[in-house]
């Protein structure tokens, strides 16, 4: 049996083909996809082909934020059924070694995470998945939502990494998909006064829409200053830098209250950016990374229930229509924010 898949062949050599349909093992459901998001990172691999020490060597599928229905179940699945709506969560730790034992299984060496080589993703029709990364839909949430649920867990990792309380007066720096959805994050941690920088028009207006109380245009003021401005002195006790821009990162310290949090989850295009340690060192700055996430999906699928994440969606497309998505979303970035793929 043979199903449509969206194949990376090489650096901007995205090919629609049929495949086979994978083989669920026995701790493995299979997934017919409704739905799946274009991330940055797809975009990423697309465009050069590496992500860091992720390499694209072989034809990959590319892929990771996707809902679906399970239409076969593994012989040792338990707690699953066929037709289960389910979001799913794309990186499968060993459970075994130090760091999922501790209980971060994001930080896994043996992980294995769907479109990062050499593990293939889901822009197909049809996906295998572990179990127990698998978590089923509530019947008011929509596939769109479940497949959010991906992006919507870096926002929440992200808070908790940065010790968020709803005390403290935030700024989201960089308003893609996952700075808009850390908003959302930032508000389910109950968070009220929030604000947020982007240089695109159309993302600080879905930010305001979305629960941030001013935003920034950081191409034509100088944030530190507007933000002394919006907050009367008071400043701002936690960054969470999503934009991976370099200006951004570097100012962040400049920009932060004394004995405030910053938390970088943007990945830089460059490996090394110039920050000076004794602002960190005089002011006691805690500073945080984040990798993905980790024992978010519960919470996240829970919280999203009083919450608009649908709203950075922006386009919807066929999966045989691929490469019109990516170029949209790597071309048109003005006009863009998340874009959903529809396999079926």
């Amino acid at each position: 049996m043979l199903m449509d898949a969206a194949v990376l062949n090489k650096t901007m050599d995205l090919e629609f083909k049929k495949i086979d349909i994978p083989k669920p093992k026995a701790d493995e459901v299979l997934i017919k996809v409704h739905c799946i998001g274009v991330c940055g990172s797809d975009i990423h691999y697309y465009e050069h082909g590496e992500i860091g020490r992720f390499k694209v060597e072989e034809p990959l599928i590319l892929g990771h934020e996707l809902a679906g229905d399970i239409i076969k179940v593994g012989s040792e699945v338990k707690g699953l059924e066929i037709h289960d709506r389910v979001a799913v969560e794309p990186g499968v730790a060993c459970g075994k070694c130090d760091f999922c034992k501790k209980g971060r299984y994001n930080l896994c060496p043996e992980v294995s995470f769907m479109a990062t080589p050499p593990v293939d993703g889901a822009w197909a029709e049809y996906v295998t998945v572990r179990s127990d990364f698998v978590f089923k839909l509530p019947e008011t949430m929509s596939y769109e939502e479940g497949a959010l649920i991906e992006p919507l867990s870096v926002g929440l990792h992200a808070m908790n990494r940065g010790k968020v309380t709803p005390a403290d007066t935030i700024l989201v720096t960089g308003l893609g998909p996952i700075g808009l959805l850390a908003i959302q994050a930032a508000k389910m941690n109950g968070v009220t006064e929030i604000y947020a920088s982007d240089t695109i028009p159309m993302r600080r207006k879905i930010a305001k829409e979305s629960g941030a109380i001013a935003t920034i245009d950081p191409a034509n003021t100088d944030v530190q200053e507007q933000i002394n401005s919006l907050t009367k002195g008071k400043g701002v006790d936690v960054i969470i830098e999503t934009s991976g821009n370099s200006i951004a990162v570097s100012d962040s310290v400049h920009t932060i209250n004394r004995g405030g949090r910053i938390v970088f989850v943007g990945m830089p295009t460059a490996s090394e950016i110039p920050i000076i340690i004794t602002q960190i060192v005089d002011s006691e700055i805690d500073v945080y990374g984040v990798f993905r996430y980790v024992n978010t999906y519960t919470t996240a699928i829970q919280a999203s229930n009083n919450a608009d994440i649908q709203k950075i969606i922006t386009h919807k497309y066929a999966l045989s229509d691929i490469y019109q998505a990516i170029e949209t979303a790597r071309l048109e970035k003005d006009k863009s924010v998340k874009i959903m793929i529809y396999p079926n």
